[in-house]
Order: structure tokens, then C-alpha cells, then sequence
């Protein structure tokens, strides 16, 4: 049996019940932070917690070689542990689609999801989101500095359909990117594209959701450019046209400009 856990948002204590029970009752136990990350705890004070000894993956290990590791759950209990909720990731999908083809049995044991407690932490309709998508670094090819125009692309087209756009920041070895950064990168996408949808835009940031301090910031985009929302984890919201309830929410959650409220749809 391979049981895929999720973590929830922030530290060890956001695992469901059912979770811990999974993790507790299982042989063997394996996780990846490589695509979301528990900066509330360290993986020794997961172990701590759960009584159990957590083998930590790679990247390469769950993406182009996870056969030996999950393997061993056709003879033994395997708990795969993942922050937030296991199957908003695609690479999860594929590796549950893996095990099933090597005739696997799997579940599921779902929990907390940024996904859905961005809507609970900034009062926006967990309905009128479109597609999501990510905001990578740039990076350097052939002496050129390649910024990615797709995250631009997937904002526009959601504008378009008066639909909010969820943005995930990159992850990287010792490097979050945050809010702010994202807000930056997003108005040099549209410099590029010789756009002009982004410098009038309203943008919301959410810093360290689950935890005790989180931040929940919303302002015009080059103005939400820089602002510091403090330590990681972020992710970053680009609102279409708000309702007076969401407008409403985001002035007293999230400090936004009051003159939202003249613009809101009711």
C-alpha cells in the first residue's frame, strides 16, 4: 500500500488525524519539500512528532527514478509525505499513476491546501478563480537573462474572463521567491509583451499561511512590488473585477485600498 499524506500548510501539527494515524502505522516512511515546504518544522522534529524515521527525496527521486522506493509498497505499508494537499501537484498524480501500472494498491489522505485557505485568508471567492499557474526565476542562456512570458499570458487570459489568477512563487534550494518579487517579475512580463493590463491591476500576497503570523497584503501591483512581506512561505493573487463582498473583505483583511470599494460589483 503507498498512502499519500498531506501535511497541511506550516508546521507538524497540521497533519489530519487520519494523517498522523497513516504515518504512525506505516513500515516505511518517505518525503519530498521540494515542491512545498513546512517552514514551521524541521524534518527531525517531524520525526520527533510522528516517532518514526522520515526519508527525505529528491527531486530526480520522485520525478526520474521513484521505481525503487516504490517498490517496496507492494509488500509493505508506505506512507509519501507531501506539504499542503498530496494531489494538487501533477507530479503526484503521475507517481500515484506509476503505482497503480506496477499494480500498487494507493489512497489518499487529504488536508489543508493553499488553494483553497488563499479564499479564507483574503475573502475572495474560491469560485472565481481561473487557472492557475507559476512564476519561475529567471535565469541565464547564453548570455541572455530569459524571463518567462507564460505566467503573463495565463493573467491577461483570466482578466479577460473577469477571473482571478493564483500564482505559485518558486521554490529553490535556500531561495523563496516572494510577493513582492513575483509582483516585479509579472510587470517586467508585461513590459516585454508591451502590455499595459498589469500597472492599474490589484495585487494580493499571502505570506506563511497556517502559521500564527501570517501576512495578508493587498495593494496596486507596482506598489505591492515593494512591499516585504516577511519570511516564506508566499504566493501571490492577481484579482479580475471584485465584488463588493470580496472588495470588502481584501479593505479589512488585507489593508487594501479603500477605493476598491467604488469599483466593486454588486
Amino acid at each position: 500500500m503507498l498512502s499519500f499524506v498531506g501535511l497541511g500548510l506550516y508546521d507538524e501539527k497540521d497533519v489530519s488525524v487520519r494523517g498522523l494515524e497513516t504515518i504512525k502505522d506505516a513500515d516505511l516512511v518517505y518525503a519530498e519539500f521540494y515542491t512545498s515546504r513546512l517552514m514551521g518544522v524541521s524534518p527531525e522534529r517531524l520525526e520527533e512528532f510522528y516517532g518514526k524515521d522520515v526519508h527525505l527525496l529528491r527531486r530526480e527521486d520522485v520525478e526520474v527514478s521513484p521505481d525503487e522506493w516504490m517498490s517496496q509498497a507492494g509488500e509493505k505499508k508506505v506512507a509519501f509525505l507531501v506539504g499542503g494537499d498530496p494531489m494538487i501537484s501533477t507530479t503526484h498524480l503521475d507517481l500515484r499513476l506509476r503505482a497503480l501500472k506496477m499494480g500498487i494498491e494507493t489512497r489518499v489522505v487529504n488536508s489543508s491546501s493553499i488553494v483553497t485557505a488563499v479564499s479564507g485568508l483574503t475573502g475572495l471567492q474560491n469560485y472565481r478563480f481561473g487557472r492557475s499557474t507559476s512564476i519561475p526565476y529567471p535565469y541565464v542562456a547564453r548570455g541572455n537573462r530569459i524571463v518567462a512570458q507564460s505566467p503573463y499570458d495565463v493573467v491577461v487570459e483570466n482578466l479577460e474572463r473577469n477571473l482571478h489568477t493564483l500564482l505559485f512563487l518558486d521554490i529553490q534550494v535556500n531561495r523563496y521567491m516572494t510577493a513582492s518579487e513575483g509582483a516585479k517579475l509579472l510587470l517586467e512580463m508585461e513590459k516585454i509583451s508591451g502590455g499595459d493590463r498589469l500597472s492599474a491591476a490589484l495585487g494580493v500576497g499571502v505570506a506563511r499561511a497556517g502559521s500564527d503570523d501570517a501576512n495578508v497584503l493587498a495593494d496596486w501591483l507596482p506598489k505591492l512590488a515593494e512591499h516585504d512581506l516577511g519570511g516564506p512561505l508566499h504566493i501571490l493573487v492577481v484579482p479580475a473585477r471584485l465584488h463588493f463582498m470580496e472588495a470588502e473583505g481584501l479593505v479589512a483583511l488585507a489593508k487594501a485600498p479603500e477605493e476598491i470599494l467604488k469599483a466593486a460589483e454588486s
